[in-house]
């Protein structure tokens, strides 16, 4: 899925969820929905930048999914990096939407958090049951979101930065950080099928089984 920041948004049908998929700022931020197909219900994900632009993606996701209107339930925040949330206030002052955050990064935040996420909570979004992967490393709190698939569907993980095509997330050289990053990214995304499709923080995805041979490279080189 590739998206070019100001560009036009993404829509993929993978049964029980509708992703939809935009990029803003000058870091190609990835800024996500994800639409239960049965309810409508929706779930923003990193409200990165440019709050027009976002809010006019859940609009869009809605329409693409046959409603009539959003039903924004939350916005999750997957870490507390500045240029995943500068659109946080603006968003949730039009919408009402509840803020949600790793606990542990949620100081960072431009908004007080409505719910802290720990390590296997879920997210009801409609008939969708969301989990919460907390990946420790590229900051203390950052989250990945799961989205079990059904058959022929895919399972989908949004990954933040955390874990990218080629690599997992900048750790600032920190050793310790890293192996940490790259221990929980394996113990805790890696147990997925290879078809899960990984869709990070900013640029295309990829798959799991695209990346599982690499595992051992990326924690030789240490980065």
């Amino acid at each position: 899925m590739h998206t070019e920041p100001g560009g036009g948004a993404l829509h993929v049908d993978l049964g029980p969820v509708v992703l939809s998929k935009a990029s803003v700022g000058e870091q190609d931020n990835c800024v996500y929905v994800l639409t239960c197909a049965a309810t409508g219900a929706q779930l923003l994900v990193d409200a990165a930048d440019d709050a027009p632009a976002v809010l006019a993606l859940v609009e869009e996701a809605a329409h693409v999914s046959g409603r009539a209107a959003t039903d924004l339930v939350g916005v999750v925040t997957t870490h507390g990096h500045w240029d995943h949330h500068r659109a946080l206030p603006a968003v949730v002052a039009a919408t009402g939407a509840p803020a949600l955050v790793g606990r542990d990064d949620a100081g960072d935040l431009p908004v007080a958090a409505d719910r802290l996420l720990d390590h296997g909570d879920v997210v009801e979004v409609g008939e969708l049951v969301v989990a919460v992967v907390h990946l420790r490393g590229h900051t203390p709190g950052s989250v990945a979101l799961v989205v079990p698939g059904a058959a022929p569907h895919p399972t989908l993980a949004l990954t933040g930065d955390s874990l990218f095509p080629g690599g997992v997330g900048n750790t600032r050289g920190d050793a310790a950080r890293f192996t940490s990053l790259l221990d929980d990214v394996t113990d805790r995304l890696f147990g997925l099928d290879d078809s899960t499709l990984v869709q990070p923080g900013h640029g295309d995805g990829t798959t799991l089984g695209a990346e599982r041979g690499s595992l051992e490279d990326w924690r030789s080189r240490g980065w």
